[in-house]
């Protein structure tokens, strides 16, 4: 459905036969785009010099140019994003900035706009691209035959394909050959021109959308695309299965739609869409009764098929395979993949950059651990699990399981009190000096401060990682300084919902809230094999441990584990690595626990059978500190219980663990 378009905007087709009426300077009234500077002039839209004229001719800047859309798109007022080189309360720089709001537009690395720079025809082409998008425009791309072709950056080779294909911007004929001059400077009268095209796409296409109605959404099309371009045949179909039946014979076509949405392609990505709920669930059954998991709005699936009837797709969410209702999930051809989720490493880190395939942009990124070593600087890697890579080609290149996110939370910091302390009070000041304006005051404001002797407390009485325990509640709390902190002192979001973030507990002191995390939530359904969602006692993943079912961030368990180690790294690296790594195998039955090496010894508890994921790896993660030979002849392992209420301490045969390799 396209964003609804303004009035402004539909009023050219009662214009596009009339020649404007209101007479303008001479600058305007005998120029070759006469119509189009008339038309934006009569709509504010570009405007006059103090003298009354319109200097058609003259370069346009960047400034003005992003004027010209936030007005004639008429964008709401917007302070998402500031440049530092705006002047403040002004009329451009508010109109840069509701274009930049609106994700039309962005600066430079060092956070300027440059609004009096000449700008060029490939950043015009690249501020309509958006315009089209932000107006929800079905896009498409022809193929680039310029002689320049390569002079145009990879960042707007898309954009120009698309004014290409619509014919916003033309290239320019010489007797050499069509050239697109990507990096020469317009004038304000082709700027005029540019944007009127690029409103009458936008016209035709919601016209096409909403009167034809050649589009039924209860009726089943079969297309294809190719080199960017999505084709759809006019042939309606009643039933998934006729338009599979027509696509497997066509031999040429790769697509599948029901209505405008695609539901079966030859490869490429999904995503969760789910905008009711802002979650999409993953289920464990094809009749959408039994949840594995869920996962946030606009996160990245794995796409592995349609069914034979079209009624669910098959994602993989981290290492889980499971079934989606076509409603909740978007697919993404291969071709039309503007961007993804990738790793790459920076200053011997690991990071992870994720992308919002909803919001179509980057959100941010953070420290995963230190780089593993089959990982080369200035590569970039793919993984849907986080443990998994694989390069551009697809290729599985390497596994790597990170620390801090399958270490046991049953192990204690070595970290006392006092350290904790100093700990929190050096990232506060540190936030306080660097991070900006909303750490202000964090040294004395954020209800972080003092929490070492607690977090100590409940390590000894709860076993729950002191450290864990204060890495959760800066992510959650941004360093205590989010409003829930704040107003509720809710450091870890507890009953903050995806589809309400104003919602959370409150509690009396941020102490509380670290009591309410530790035994309501870790203990009581999380962490133990007799908690409500028993799948390992580590951050983990969408397919091991508490990141299952806590968050629906399917990254939860890693930017925690992040926070780990960021602060052990700096602090003395105390706890990294202190013990092995093993994966309890239950995939096929379930695993006793032992109070002793030996299959004669008192059973300590039992791990539940789980699914071990897509590659078999994700049993029920341990931290091992010891290995014996038992009178049985087999190696035994001895690993930090899962539940300390029966023993610290409990036995694993060695047959039934995976112990993974070291970092």
């Amino acid at each position: 459905m396209l964003k609804k378009i303004s009035v402004f905007l539909f009023s050219m087709i009662f214009i596009l036969s009339i020649v404007p009426s209101i007479s303008f300077a001479n600058d305007i009234s005998n120029h070759q785009m006469k119509f189009e500077l008339t038309y934006f002039a009569e709509k504010g839209v570009i405007l006059p010099d103090a003298k009354g004229n319109f200097n058609p001719n003259d370069p346009v800047t960047r400034g003005e140019f992003a004027s010209y859309i936030a007005r004639a798109l008429e964008l709401p007022d917007s302070t998402k994003y500031t440049f530092s080189d705006l002047k403040q309360g002004t009329r451009e720089a508010q109109e840069i900035q509701n274009a930049a709001g609106a994700n039309i537009l962005g600066g430079y690395a060092d956070g300027t706009f440059k609004p009096n720079q000449k700008i060029t025809r490939q950043q015009m082409a690249g501020m309509l691209y958006n315009a089209l998008r932000y107006l929800e425009v079905p896009l498409h791309q022809a193929p680039l035959t310029f002689k320049d072709n390569k002079k145009i950056h990879d960042s707007f080779v898309n954009a120009v394909s698309t004014s290409v294909y619509f014919n916003i911007i033309r290239g320019v004929h010489t007797d050499k050959g069509v050239y697109f001059n990507p990096g020469n400077s317009a004038t304000k009268a082709h700027a005029a021109a540019y944007l009127f095209r690029a409103l009458e796409v936008a016209k035709n296409a919601d016209g096409n959308q909403s009167n034809e109605g050649n589009v039924d959404s209860s009726k089943y099309y079969i297309g294809k695309i190719k080199n960017g371009v999505v084709s759809k045949n006019p042939t309606i179909y009643t039933t998934y299965e006729q338009a599979l039946a027509a696509l497997n014979a066509s031999g040429s076509l790769n697509l599948i739609f029901k209505g405008e949405n695609i539901i079966k392609m030859s490869s490429g990505l999904a995503f969760a869409s789910d905008t009711v709920a802002k979650t999409t669930s993953i289920y464990e059954d094809k009749s959408f009764k039994k949840q594995i998991t869920y996962t946030q709005l606009g996160r990245e699936l794995k796409y592995n098929g349609t069914s034979a009837n079209g009624d669910y797709f098959i994602v993989q969410v981290g290492d889980v395979v499971g079934y989606a209702k076509p409603s909740a999930v978007n697919l993404i051809p291969t071709d039309l993949i503007e961007g993804r989720d990738e790793y790459y490493i920076e200053d011997s880190i690991l990071v992870h950059r994720i992308y919002n395939h909803a919001k179509k942009e980057y959100e941010g990124k953070y420290n995963v651990g230190p780089a593993p070593k089959f990982m080369q600087s200035g590569a970039k890697y793919y993984s849907f699990d986080g443990v998994h890579f694989y390069n551009r080609n697809n290729s599985l290149v390497g596994t790597y399981f990170p620390y801090f996110q399958f270490a046991s939370v049953r192990q204690p910091s070595s970290y006392t009190a006092s350290d904790l302390d100093k700990i929190i009070m050096a990232e506060l000041e540190n936030r306080q000096a660097f991070g900006g304006a909303q750490y202000k005051d964090a040294t004395t404001k954020s209800k972080l401060i003092g929490l070492g002797t607690i977090l100590k407390s409940m390590e000894e009485t709860e076993n729950i990682n002191a450290l864990f325990i204060l890495s959760a509640a800066i992510h959650e709390s941004n360093y205590g300084m989010s409003t829930n902190a704040q107003t509720k002192n809710n450091l870890f979001g507890i009953k903050v919902y995806d589809s309400n973030e104003s919602l959370g507990e409150k509690y009396a002191t941020p102490a509380d809230s670290v009591k309410a995390f530790v035994q309501r939530y870790m203990q009581e359904r999380y962490v133990p094999q007799t908690a409500v969602y028993p799948f390992g006692a580590v951050p983990g993943n969408k397919a091991t441990g508490i990141n299952v079912y806590y968050a629906s961030d399917p990254h939860w368990g890693a930017k925690i584990a992040g926070h780990m180690y960021k602060i052990d790294a700096k602090y003395g690296l105390k706890d990294y690595a202190k013990n092995r790594i093993g994966m309890v195998r239950t995939g096929t039955g379930t695993v006793n626990t032992r109070l002793e090496p030996s299959t004669n010894s008192s059973i300590a508890f039992t791990y539940r059978q789980k699914a071990t994921g897509e590659s078999q790896e994700f049993g029920y993660p341990v931290a091992i500190v010891e290995e014996t030979i038992g009178t049985d002849g087999y190696v035994w392992y001895k690993a930090y219980s899962d539940d300390p209420s029966i023993a610290k301490f409990v036995w694993i045969r060695g047959d039934l663990v995976k112990v993974l390799p070291k970092n």
